[in-house]
């Protein structure tokens, strides 16, 4: 038996320290259903010194660091993540799954996200406001202070480059509480911090579980600020766990994403982006097109030749380069597909492709990528999010029906949609509610653009320079040019 990879430090303050209440546990390999790796889990007090270092690194170097020196840092992490993508997408494969084609691609482009927000971290201009001569008034822009950056397993490591590189740019200090279930990535990232320089405690790593580390990092009263990524009640308990210290809070959640086909589309470039978006990251990913809207006259074309395409999917190992889907990432995971599987038989959808566990592979988590057809908008499969590669296909008979069906969700994060008529495609983009709606494409996310949820599926944005407003505050300075005070007021 191979030794366990092993990493059994946190890393808090600049050095690598053993947990003080939490513990040595370990990561499972979801294709095998073994350990694989072992990892250090922080507690209360290790959230504890992790806030303190970070809050001393606020006042220290970094804090009063110039915005030009904090940049260059930014983009030597970014030369020294690209160099390292390789052997990242590895260890992101064999702790959640996901097959290392998709790894590599994805962990390949997250250099640009730093040398994006390195690039923003010397304009973070404030204004000057006029009002008469007697007054300078102007604002500036300053830290919102130390964040905790709770990130999820099914892509821990670009999900922690989202709130990592804008919120460092801003000049934060951050505590990184990496998932229970794929924690070994983010040691990686603390190894990268600690060779390019960044000082003590601008960057901390603790992972562990959400409701000791998670919940301790969410009440500390010296955290100003939370980023999380993951499902929306979690969400909710952390706003009702922060409000007694009124901290920031972005979260970006769940998704139920309508993908809608109409009549005139190319069939064929849709169909590709349909099964794409399905079944991408095992199935697990907030933007999947999971409700797949297609009008009448090409519906059962549609569902024939998902079905087919479903089925030819290579369902295999994550390391293996001919893998185009992987496991579950974990147990629990898996367990929450397999019901849906279920529960879309019982709704009375009709099952065209998939609906089983992929037992053949052995004890990993493995299923089908799987189809129903003729569901209907107020079935749980096309109502709640499953996390798994499950489509949900809708019939419509014309526009006011597709948008009606697409927005009826308590979610609004991504939708996509299929036609050659660019006014139909500006008219139904517009009715949409959804932070992010895609027009003949399907998930195009780059680091310029911002990604964020209407309704259920969020608050604030990621990416792009609205990521920004995260993690700043606006300080607004009066001078009274006169030498004599005078109140504003008075008439």
């Amino acid at each position: 038996m191979a030794a366990l990879h092993r990493q059994d430090r946190l890393f808090i303050g600049g050095e690598w320290v053993a947990p003080l209440d939490g513990e040595i546990a370990e990561s499972i390999d979801p294709s095998t259903g073994t350990p694989w790796a072992v990892a250090a889990f922080g507690g209360v007090r290790d959230i504890d010194r992790a806030v303190d270092a970070a809050r001393a690194a606020m006042k220290g170097p970094w804090g009063r660091m110039s915005v030009f020196e904090r940049a260059g840092l930014l983009r030597r992490f970014a030369q020294a993540y690209e160099a390292q993508a390789a052997e990242l997408a590895v260890l992101e494969s064999r702790d959640n799954g996901r097959p290392i084609r998709e790894t590599r691609a994805d962990i390949g482009a997250h250099g640009q996200w730093y040398h994006y927000y390195a690039a923003l971290a010397d304009k973070l201009d404030g204004r000057a406001i006029p009002i008469d001569p007697t007054i300078h008034a102007y604002t500036t822009r300053v830290p919102v202070g130390v964040v905790g950056a709770i990130v999820p397993w099914n892509a821990p490591m670009l999900t922690t480059a989202w709130k990592v590189a804008p919120a460092l740019a801003a000049g934060c200090a951050v505590i990184v509480k990496a998932a229970e279930q794929t924690p070994v990535t983010a040691f990686a990232l603390a190894r990268i911090a600690e060779a390019v320089g960044l000082p003590p405690g601008v960057l901390n790593v603790v992972p562990g579980h959400g409701h000791l580390a998670g919940a301790r990092l969410v009440a500390h009263p010296g955290v100003d600020k939370i980023s999380f990524t993951g499902e929306h009640r979690t969400a909710q308990e952390i706003v009702r766990s922060g409000a007694t210290t009124l901290k920031r809070f972005s979260f970006e959640l769940g998704g139920k994403s309508p993908h809608i086909i109409f009549d005139d589309a190319d069939v064929e470039q849709a169909l590709n982006a349909a099964a794409s978006s399905a079944f991408v990251a095992c199935g697990q990913s907030c933007a999947l097109g999971s409700r797949l809207l297609v009008q009448d006259a090409i519906y059962d074309r549609v569902v024939e030749e998902l079905a087919a395409r479903a089925g030819r999917v290579r369902v295999g190992m994550p390391l293996d380069e001919a893998t185009q889907m992987g496991p579950q990432a974990h147990a629990e995971q898996l367990e929450k597909t397999l019901s849906y599987f279920a529960i879309g038989r019982d709704e009375g959808a009709r099952l065209v492709a998939g609906g089983r566990r992929r037992e053949d592979l052995g004890p990993g988590y493995f299923v089908t990528p799987t189809v129903f057809a003729d569901v209907t908008n107020d079935m749980r499969i096309a109502q709640e999010e499953i996390f798994g590669p499950v489509c949900s296909v809708i019939r419509f008979r014309d526009e006011d029906e597709a948008v009606a069906i697409a927005n009826d969700t308590r979610y609004g994060l991504t939708a996509g949609l299929w036609t050659r008529d660019v006014g139909r495609a500006h008219r139904v983009a517009n009715q949409i509610a959804a932070g992010t709606v895609w027009v003949n494409t399907y998930r195009y996310i780059r680091w310029s653009i911002p990604y964020g949820g209407f309704k259920m599926s969020g608050l604030g944005r990621e990416n792009g320079p609205e990521a920004l407003d995260n993690y700043l505050e606006t300080r607004a300075t009066v001078v009274n040019l006169t030498g004599r005070f005078a109140d504003a007021y008075a008439t």
